[in-house]
């Protein structure tokens, strides 16, 4: 079984999150929209799009998304199959978080790593 395929998003915490997207944006020219993150569309060798994006998204130090890490950061690893992914975490001993969720973005579940980083999965919608 395949399991992580790539990187599907970044996702940190600041202590003022506008004025660190506002840096991004000025500074590296990520362009920032209004959720408070950008979408990086992949392309290949050549520049041409390759039909997927990574997320980055700064979140305000009150978030809670990331718990129960208390971890400044969260990353989202694409995967293939979500629920057969899940499946041999748990038979590994894994700590598999029992929510998950299915939406018009995709799949997501959660697992903890051994040092308390909450990491996302992602399974994107068919075709994508």
């Amino acid at each position: 079984m395949k399991r992580v395929t790539g990187i599907g998003g970044i996702f940190f915490k600041a202590k003022d999150a506008a004025s660190l997207r506002a840096w991004y944006k000025r500074h590296l020219g990520i362009d920032v929209q209004e959720w408070g993150g950008a979408a990086f569309s992949w392309t290949d060798e050549a520049g041409k799009p390759a039909g997927g994006t990574t997320a980055w998204s700064v979140n305000g130090a009150d978030n809670d998304y990331f718990a129960p890490s208390t971890a400044p950061f969260m990353v989202n690893y694409r995967v293939a199959d979500l629920a057969a992914l899940l499946k041999a975490l748990r038979e590994e001993g894994c700590q598999v978080l029992e929510k998950t969720d299915d939406s018009e973005f995709g799949k997501f579940g959660w697992v903890m790593d051994p040092e308390g980083n909450k990491v996302e999965l992602w399974e994107p919608p068919s075709g994508r």
